[in-house]
């Protein structure tokens, strides 16, 4: 006697993720709390994001005092500029007209600088010229007075521990 055993082959299907497998079962069943949630859907944890706002807020601290200390120096560099570019002009100016300018729109009107630049302090008014009643630019210079100089109107302080009035 000869038994025979049939073999019966079942289609192996892969097996679905969890969740997958939480969104095969019906609605109730996902909300049931004995069905406990993938990570995926829990989001992150109250530590996960402190830490997070925690690093975030180390980096602003190392990268604010960069960016301030930047700005600051540009605004410097930006009135160092704007002085050199003035006091070049108004020298110019002396030799060309053989008198020193009133103000600093005479500069203007004659064409030796497009506008008044701003002051450190933001504002084209705020400029402190200084007066030049007994002192000649040049030797073909006919009329005493006019302006000589000019320095900016800001009494705050500089990187370099001077007065920006003083530059």
């Amino acid at each position: 006697m000869v038994q025979t055993r049939m073999m019966t082959i079942q289609s192996v299907e892969p097996r679905a993720s969890n969740s997958e497998q939480a969104h095969r079962l019906p609605l109730a069943a996902r909300s049931s709390p004995l069905v406990a949630p993938s990570r995926r859907e829990r989001g992150f944890t109250l530590i996960e994001v402190m830490v997070v706002i925690t690093v975030i807020l180390i980096l602003l601290g190392m990268a604010i005092p960069i960016y301030t200390h930047s700005v600051r120096r540009a605004l410097e560099e930006r009135l160092r500029h704007n002085l050199d570019t003035l006091n070049e002009a108004i020298f110019q100016y002396t030799l060309d007209k053989q008198k020193t300018p009133e103000s600093l729109q005479d500069l203007k009107s004659a064409g030796y600088i497009d506008n008044v630049p701003d002051d450190i302090t933001g504002s084209p008014d705020t400029w402190e010229t200084e007066s030049g009643e007994d002192f000649i630019m040049s030797l073909d210079q006919k009329e005493k007075g006019g302006i000589i100089g000019v320095h900016s109107g800001s009494q705050q302080v500089g990187s370099d521990g001077k007065a920006y009035s003083t530059w």
